[in-house]
């Protein structure tokens, strides 16, 4: 018989505390919940894609154009990179905000912010002022980065807390899903964008069209806000609090204190999931399209086929990590990737515009060994922390790491320097973060068993 997922030799004593800190919820408001945090985060996660697909197709070509394209490509990618430096700042204040007032209201806040800054996006002018229409990116790409880092950690926890305790990995995999679908969406929609009118059009204004989608996601704030209760744990905390005054401190500053080294080993695990991820869909945009002149729609089809593995992939995988263990399933992502960054990147290299089948295998094949760690996630980092940190803490950890997954694109570009020949060296990267993942999750292993 399968081991389970609560046996002793996988479990915290947080995430002990977790699951019996309340009976069973409803399995109806928990998939209200799922459906919620899937539609929340599928949105968010499309707008804080798109930005970087229009970094890889558009602005390298318009407003950071110089003579040299690795240049180019390097300051386009930068903008990429400051959304992931803003993500930390994002996931510090909600986590204060969300394990004081509750999740909720954090969340929509989020959705809100984000849903503003992409349309924004979509209508920064060409301009002769050449500092301009950058500084204008910047800015809103800030904001995009602060409104991710919010929203991850609220999506997870409305979904984590209220699923039924032995089915926290599959509820929470909705949450996850937001990733695939976002990108799947935003691909889809670069796609009809580039079909519909001319490569001239599309360079001008075709690309601000996927932006300007982006105000659904006020209705959607509107929804959630309307019609979703505030979690069952966090009410439930609340009542505690209400019934025994304490004085709290700030979450952020306690969980620092008493679970740092948690929230470090937690980034460290995740840093080569992040980086293997924005690789795979959009570093390997720039490098089909630029050094190896294959079509840029014969690139986002077969991204858009990646992601959509994604897409069944992330359940099942939590699924599994409900049965077998959240550690166990999660650590087969890290070796996976780790086993599988080099050949990927040969492939890629071998691939052309006469060729793409090289891509495509090793794209769609990064997304399988990818869902191993991105199914049981959620839950994981949620099990780590107590009810009244666990906001700050996840988020903390999730977010950490997503600084280095932002600058990857860029330490792509220079490992490579438009020679297709370097193309090994970023497979190597990947291998020593997986070799430093697997080495945290050993030591979030031990903790647990301790």
């Amino acid at each position: 018989m399968p081991p389970s997922s609560a046996s002793p030799q996988q479990t915290t004593a947080p995430s002990a505390a977790l699951a019996n800190a309340a009976p069973p919820h409803p399995r109806r408001a928990a998939r209200k919940a799922a459906f919620a945090a899937a539609v929340s985060t599928s949105l968010e996660w499309y707008d804080f894609f798109i930005y970087a697909t229009a970094a890889a197709l558009v602005f390298n070509k318009t407003f950071f154009a110089t003579q040299s394209e690795v240049v180019a490509a390097l300051n386009s990618f930068a903008t990429v990179a400051v959304g992931f430096i803003a993500r930390p700042i994002g996931g510090i204040i909600s986590g204060h905000f969300g394990d004081k007032h509750g999740r909720k209201p954090v969340l929509v806040i989020a959705i809100l912010i984000m849903g503003i800054a992409t349309t924004l996006i979509g209508l920064v002018p060409d301009t002769s002022i050449v500092w301009l229409a950058p500084t204008m990116l910047v800015l809103l790409r800030i904001c995009q980065g602060l409104a991710v880092g919010a929203q991850w950690g609220g999506a997870v926890l409305l979904a984590t807390e209220y699923a039924p305790p032995n089915r926290r990995g599959f509820y929470g995999s909705f949450a996850q899903l937001g990733i695939p679908i976002g990108v799947v969406v935003g691909n889809a929609v670069f796609l009809v964008a580039a079909w519909a009118v001319t490569p001239e059009a599309f360079m001008s204004w075709g690309w601000r069209v996927p932006f300007w989608i982006s105000l659904f996601m006020l209705f959607v704030a509107f929804a959630i806000h309307r019609y979703l209760e505030e979690t069952p744990e966090f009410q439930q905390l609340e009542a505690k609090l209400a019934a025994e005054p304490i004085k709290r401190r700030s979450p952020i500053l306690e969980v620092i204190r008493n679970n740092g080294g948690t929230v470090i080993m937690a980034g460290g695990t995740y840093l080569v999931g992040i980086v293997m991820f924005y690789l795979t869909i959009t570093g390997s945009v720039q490098v089909a399209t630029t050094t190896l002149d294959i079509a840029r729609s014969d690139v986002l089809a077969i991204i858009l086929v990646a992601a959509g593995v994604l897409v069944p992939m992330v359940p099942l995988t939590a699924y599994l990590s409900d049965i077998y263990g959240r550690k166990l399933i999660y650590g087969i992502g890290i070796v996976g990737m780790g086993l599988w960054a080099v050949p990927m990147w040969l492939l890629v290299g071998a691939s052309s515009p006469q060729n793409i089948w090289p891509l495509a295998a090793a794209l769609i094949i990064s997304c399988v060994v990818m869902s191993f760690q991105t199914g049981p996630q959620a839950a994981l980092f949620a099990e780590l922390f107590p009810p009244e940190v666990r906001y700050s803490g996840a988020s903390l950890g999730y977010q950490a790491a997503a600084i280095l997954g932002g600058m990857a694109p860029m330490a792509m570009v220079a490992l490579i320097n438009g020679e297709v020949d370097n193309l090994w060296r970023v497979g190597l990267l990947i291998v020593a973060l997986a070799v430093l993942a697997l080495g945290c999750l050993v030591v979030l292993a031990r903790r647990a068993k301790r």
